[in-house]
C-alpha cells in the first residue's frame, strides 16, 4: 500500500534551471512529491520536498534533471542532516565566568553539598539533577516496529524520547542504551544507575521480557518505573475510548473489543480497559485467537491473557470475531483487517488502528463503515500518540517524589487527557487533544500527583529553602 509523502523523507534541493519556478513545482507534483517550501524568483531555486521513500527521493531528483535546461546542484536528506551529532546536549545552568562561580559550583564548594547529601540522602532530590531527571532505558530489541536492531541503532529513538520529555513536560531525560538482552543484567544495571535518576522510562524492550523487567524494577526500586510502550499506549488509547463512547453512547461494560497484537502494548491496553470496566476482550496474535486451552506459541503472559479475557472462549479467525465487535484496537501490522470486516462490526464501530507507519486498515477504507477512526499517524485526525501521556505522568510523579506509578494514576491520566476535549469540540474527528496542546502535560501531572497523594505514594517534599536560607 502506498503511503503519503512525509517530512520524514523530506529533501532540500537547489536547482539551476531555465524553467520558471512554477514549472519546476509542477514537475515535482507530477512525480507525486509535495513541495513543503519553495524559494526564489530566479534560478537557482530552492525546494523542500516531502517524499514517500528513499527511492521516491531519487525519482524526484531524476525527474528534475531530465527537464530541459535543468540541473540539481545539491540534494540534502533532511532527516539524516538533522541527526548529525545527536539531537540533545547537556547545558550548564550557571555562568562559570561569574566571579567565584568555580568555587561555588565545583571545588571547594561542591564538597559541602556532597556532605549535606551524605548526612541525608533524600537531599539529592533537591540538590542534584535527580529532582527532574528520567533515564530512558532500552536494549534496542523492539524499536518502533523495526524490531531487534541493537542499542546503537536504537539510540536516535531514545534521544528523540528525551527531547519530547523536555519539550512537552519540562522534564530532563537522558538516553541509556544497554549492550545486553539478558533481563537479569538489564535489571541489575538499571538498579545500579538508579541513584542518578528520579524515574526510569523503559523503552523498546521486546515482549515478553519487558513484563518481567518492569515488574522486577517496580518491586526493587523506590522511584517511578514506567514502560511507555505498554502503559503510554494504554493510557492514551483509553482516553480516546472515553471520548469515543461519549459520541456513540456505548458503555464500557457492554463492549465487545478485539485486540490485534498481544505484545507489550496490546496486553497493557487490555488491562487498562478491564480496569475501566470492559468485560469482553478477545486478543489475537499471529497464530490466532488467545483462548483458554490454547497451547501453540504461548508464554506466561499469553496464558494470563487467555485466563482473564475472552469470556466466551472464541476460537475463530480474526474476521469471524470481528462480527458484532464494537471496538477494534490494533497494535500489530499493516493490512490486518478489511473494509468488509469493519462493515460486519456492531453499529457505530470504533477503529483504533495504531500500527505505524501503515495502520491495520487505512482510514480511507474504514471510514465508509466506521463511526470513529483513530491511528498513530499525524496526517490523519485522532492521532493516538504516547507523547500525550508520558511527559505529564513523570512530571506529576517527580513533583511529589512518588515512589511508583499506580493503576489509579494511569486511569487518572487517561481521564485528564480525555477531559481536555470540550463538549463543544468533541466530534468523530476530534476525540483526543493535539500532541501540541500545551495544556496536556500539566493537566496529566496535576491528576497524577493528586492520585499519588491519595494513595500514599507521594513522599514528603524537601524544603529547598531550608538548604540555603540562614535567616
Amino acid at each position: 500500500m502506498k503511503i503519503n509523502p512525509s517530512p520524514s523523507f523530506s529533501i532540500d534541493l537547489t536547482v539551476q534551471s531555465t524553467l520558471a519556478r512554477p514549472a519546476l513545482e509542477a514537475l515535482i507534483t507530477a512525480a507525486e512529491g509535495v513541495c513543503a517550501l519553495s524559494a526564489g524568483v530566479e534560478s537557482p531555486f530552492r525546494f523542500t520536498v516531502n517524499c514517500r521513500s528513499s527511492a521516491h527521493q531519487e525519482d524526484i531528483i531524476q525527474t528534475l534533471e531530465k527537464a530541459e535546461g535543468t540541473q540539481v546542484l545539491s540534494a540534502d536528506e533532511i532527516t539524516f542532516r538533522s541527526h548529525l551529532g545527536g539531537k540533545i546536549e547537556v547545558v550548564s545552568t550557571m555562568d562559570l565566568t561569574a566571579p567565584g562561580a568555580m568555587s561555588i559550583t565545583y571545588t571547594p564548594g561542591v564538597g559541602r553539598v556532597c556532605m549535606a547529601i551524605n548526612e541525608n540522602v533524600a537531599r539529592a532530590d533537591a540538590l542534584t539533577v535527580k529532582k527532574n531527571m528520567v533515564a530512558v532505558v532500552s536494549d534496542g530489541t523492539a524499536v518502533l516496529g523495526l524490531g531487534d536492531i541493537g542499542p546503537e541503532a536504537g539510540m536516535p529513538v531514545m534521544e528523540g524520547k528525551a527531547m519530547l520529555f523536555k519539550e512537552f513536560g519540562g522534564v530532563d531525560a537522558f538516553p541509556i542504551c544497554l549492550a545486553t538482552k539478558d533481563p537479569e543484567e538489564i535489571i541489575k544495571t538499571v538498579k545500579l544507575l538508579a541513584p542518578t535518576f528520579g524515574g526510569i522510562n523503559l523503552e523498546d524492550i521486546s515482549a515478553p521480557r519487558c513484563f518481567e523487567i518492569e515488574e522486577r524494577l517496580k518491586a526493587e526500586l523506590d522511584i517511578p518505573v514506567f514502560h511507555d510502550d505498554q502503559h503510554g499506549t494504554a493510557v492514551v488509547s483509553l482516553a480516546a475510548l472515553y471520548n469515543a463512547l461519549k459520541i456513540t453512547g456505548k458503555k464500557m461494560e457492554n463492549l465487545k473489543v478485539i485486540v490485534n497484537g498481544v505484545g507489550a502494548a496490546g496486553v497493557a491496553c487490555s488491562k487498562i480497559m478491564m480496569e475501566a470496566g470492559v468485560k469482553n476482550i478477545i486478543g489475537f496474535d499471529r497464530t490466532g485467537a488467545i483462548y483458554r486451552g490454547r497451547t501453540e506459541k504461548m508464554n506466561p503472559v499469553k496464558t494470563w491473557f487467555a485466563e482473564n479475557t475472552n469470556p466466551n472462549n472464541e476460537q475463530g479467525t480474526l474476521g469471524e470475531s470481528m462480527h458484532g465487535a464494537d471496538l477494534f484496537l490494533g497494535v500489530s501490522a499493516p493490512g490486518c483487517i478489511t473494509a468488509e470486516d469493519v462493515k460486519n462490526m456492531a453499529k457505530d464501530p470504533i477503529i483504533f488502528a495504531m500500527a505505524n507507519p501503515i495502520p491495520e486498515i487505512m482510514p480511507e477504507e474504514a471510514l465508509p463503515h466506521a463511526r470513529i477512526m483513530a491511528t498513530g499517524r499525524s496526517d490523519y485526525p485522532n492521532q493516538i500518540n504516547n507523547v500525550l501521556c508520558f511527559p505529564g505522568i513523570f512530571k506529576g510523579a517527580l513533583r511529589c517524589r512518588a515512589s511508583g506509578i499506580s493503576e489509579g494514576m494511569k486511569l487518572a491520566a487517561a481521564r485528564a487527557i480525555a477531559d481536555l476535549v470540550s463538549a463543544d469540540e468533541l466530534c468523530e474527528t476530534f476525540i483526543i487533544p493535539s500532541v501540541f496542546d500545551r495544556r496536556v502535560a500539566d493537566a496529566v501531572a496535576d491528576e497524577v500527583e493528586r492520585v499519588a497523594r491519595e494513595e500514599g505514594l507521594a513522599r514528603e517534599q524537601i524544603d529547598s529553602a531550608s538548604l540555603y536560607k540562614l535567616r
